[in-house]
């Protein structure tokens, strides 16, 4: 693997946020709010939508390792707390994984987050997905106390809510 590279991608990229989504939710289905089916069946408008808004409202950040998509994270406000961002659809590919590429997306979510002038960062985690509750405390990120299980068909996956103060 190659020095990993980040980029922020922009609204003509849809077609590649999309394959990436698609292909986290087949490999990691119960990781996420919504499922490869409800994805795959998304307006294609909707894709570029997602990477339309200003830069202070939302950003999604791809990782690269050379040319290849690795890895992809998005932050942005959330909707009823102004002060606050959601760290969001956080993903690395099975083979980049354990090569610090899920830091370096955390990490740049964080500065993102500062940078907007957000006081702290929110992030849903499944209560079983260990690696990523590690990652996610090396970072500071800790439990806020609010849980949840995941939309149907995966109402059976628990998560929690962790926090950054920034």
């Amino acid at each position: 693997m190659t020095e990993v590279t980040i980029e922020r991608m922009r609204p003509d990229a849809w077609k590649r946020l999309r394959a990436i989504r698609l292909r986290s939710l087949a490999d990691s289905p119960d990781a996420f709010g919504t499922t490869h089916a409800q994805d795959l069946a998304r307006p294609l408008t909707d894709w570029r939508k997602r990477l339309e808004a200003p830069i202070e409202l939302a950003a999604t950040f791809v990782a690269l390792d050379g040319e290849l998509d690795v890895g992809v994270v998005t932050g942005r406000r959330v909707d009823d707390d102004p002060s606050a961002a959601a760290l969001l659809g956080m993903w690395v590919a099975p083979e980049a994984r354990r090569f610090g590429v899920g830091g370096v997306l955390v990490d740049t979510v964080i500065d993102w987050a500062r940078a907007q002038g957000f006081q702290c960062v929110l992030l849903d985690v499944a209560d079983g997905n260990v690696p990523a509750i590690a990652l996610y405390q090396s970072r500071g990120f800790v439990p806020n106390g609010i849980t949840g299980t995941l939309p149907a068909p995966r109402e059976h996956v628990l998560e929690h809510q962790r926090a950054l103060a920034l």
